[in-house]
């Protein structure tokens, strides 16, 4: 029987970016399956001796103590205890970067809280940053990013005049998607973001954070171009539904209904604002 080729360096990295490893965590690699591995660190405690690296290699870094779980009622519970109390933007933002209750805090390289204009009469809603946004830190700045830029300016907006946020601030790892518990979690940091930011309208940006902000179990081809009323509790603002940036790519056949829920944007910007000073 003739042995299977060994696969080539780029074989192997197509192979890690399609499973989602996208960093590394150490500047060399360890073979972890290696009986010469360094001695574990309980036994590098200060009264013991130390022993010399084998094979040359250096023994690999501490671990950092283990993160210690909340359960995600008590996670729920405490998000919206503590967002209902921010009164300004800068303050919820604040509370996110010190918000432990969501699990991927610790595997996002940062906070992604929002880009725009914090007055602007429209804010649009995507589900979670991306790798690009993970990196710089912004919402929609990849290739989607892009997509959604040239939808608003076919409409007259600028991404200064608009206000852009996600309904999860973090980057779930390989970008996958997030889990029921960890939407429910981040629900109540972006619904006060919604309430603070007050826009006139409120544009969700695919399937999943329609379904979350707008209470819908429909599909966006369903739910897509009706404006429906999203409460604040204080008040109503109209809200519609369109395709995701990252879906017309893979899919821009949609492109010309997407094209339909714009104009009826632009035709609701131009209504006198129903915001109160």
């Amino acid at each position: 029987m003739t042995p299977e080729p060994h696969p080539s360096v780029a074989q192997l990295l197509a192979f890690y970016l399609e499973a989602g490893v996208d960093c590394a965590l150490m500047d060399e690699p360890v073979n972890r399956l290696s009986d010469d591995l360094p001695p574990p660190a309980r036994e590098l405690s200060d009264s013991a001796p130390k022993r010399p690296p084998l094979n040359g290699m250096p023994p690999p870094p501490a671990r950092p103590p283990a993160r210690v779980e909340v359960a995600p009622d008590v996670a729920i519970a405490a998000a919206r205890d503590a967002a209902r109390t921010a009164p300004s933007l800068e303050v919820l933002r604040g509370m996110l970067d010190t918000f432990d209750g969501c699990a991927l805090k610790s595997t996002a390289t940062q906070l992604v809280f929002a880009d725009g204009n914090p007055q602007a009469r429209i804010m649009f809603v995507g589900e979670a940053p991306g790798r690009d946004e993970d990196i710089e830190g912004l919402p929609f700045v990849g290739r989607s990013g892009k997509l959604l830029d040239l939808m608003m300016s076919a409409i007259g907006l600028k991404r200064t005049e608009v206000y852009i946020a996600n309904v999860i601030p973090w980057r779930p790892p390989g970008n996958r998607t997030p889990t029921p518990q960890e939407t429910q979690i981040c629900l109540p940091f972006i619904q006060r973001q919604i309430e603070l930011v007050n826009p006139d309208i409120l544009v969700t940006l695919g399937n999943p954070s329609t379904q979350t902000l707008l209470q819908t179990r429909d599909g966006i081809m369903k739910s897509r171009g009706r404006w429906v009323d999203y409460d604040t509790g204080t008040r109503k603002i109209k809200a519609l539904a369109t395709f995701h940036p990252a879906y017309l790519l893979r899919s821009p056949s949609y492109k010309r209904m997407t094209w339909m829920d714009l104009r009826a944007i632009a035709k609701a910007l131009e209504a006198p604002s129903g915001r109160t000073s």
